[in-house]
């Protein structure tokens, strides 16, 4: 009797577990979204054309401007004229920093040394001014690829310090003029 019961007993318990098996549950779903705007970041690395001796030739230069784009964001390269006193795209002006240079010569701040920037490596007459696209200027286009470091699309800026009626009475010293780079997108 007793190994009945025990057996009836172990017979049940299987079915009592077999109900809480069979829970009830409830479902749902959620939308994940996210939006990816078009955008981009620009560099630039100075340049530097080093020494420019009056009489001796034009001296040139490059800096690489480095943009990322958003892949397939096309985008346009400006430069503006710089920042020294007089600048315009056909006549940019490197102004004396009023401190000495390296031989004791200081060129005061009234002092202007002129310069260029082109597109390509032809410089001079026959290159083309990197502007804003206005006064017979033009602008460098891309598309962007991404914006890792990889992704950079790398622009190459040509200058020249033409040996010009201008530069040929150049004030010995130091000289500088500030460029801003404008992406548009």
């Amino acid at each position: 009797m007793k190994l009945r019961l025990l057996c009836a007993t172990l017979g049940v318990l299987p079915l009592l577990f077999a109900g809480a098996a069979t829970a009830a549950t409830a479902t749902t779903t959620f939308n994940v979204t996210a939006n990816v705007p078009s955008n981009c970041k620009v560099s630039a690395t100075n340049l530097n054309f080093g020494t420019y001796t009056p009489g001796s030739g034009a001296v040139t230069g490059n800096s690489t401007i480095s943009v990322n784009c958003t892949k397939g964001t096309a985008f346009t390269v400006a430069l503006n004229d710089g920042s020294s006193t007089g600048a315009s795209f056909t006549n940019r002006n490197m102004t004396g920093t009023g401190s000495a240079d390296t031989a004791g010569n200081t060129a005061s701040t009234s002092d202007l040394l002129n310069y260029q920037l082109y597109t390509t490596s032809t410089v001079g007459s026959g290159g083309t001014v990197w502007g804003d696209g206005s006064t017979g200027t033009s602008t460098v286009a891309g598309t962007g690829t991404g914006m890792g470091t990889p992704q950079a699309i790398a622009e190459t800026v040509y200058g020249q310090i033409p040996d010009s009626g201008a530069n040929l009475s150049a004030v010995p010293g130091a000289y500088s003029d500030t460029v801003t780079v404008t992406v548009s997108y």
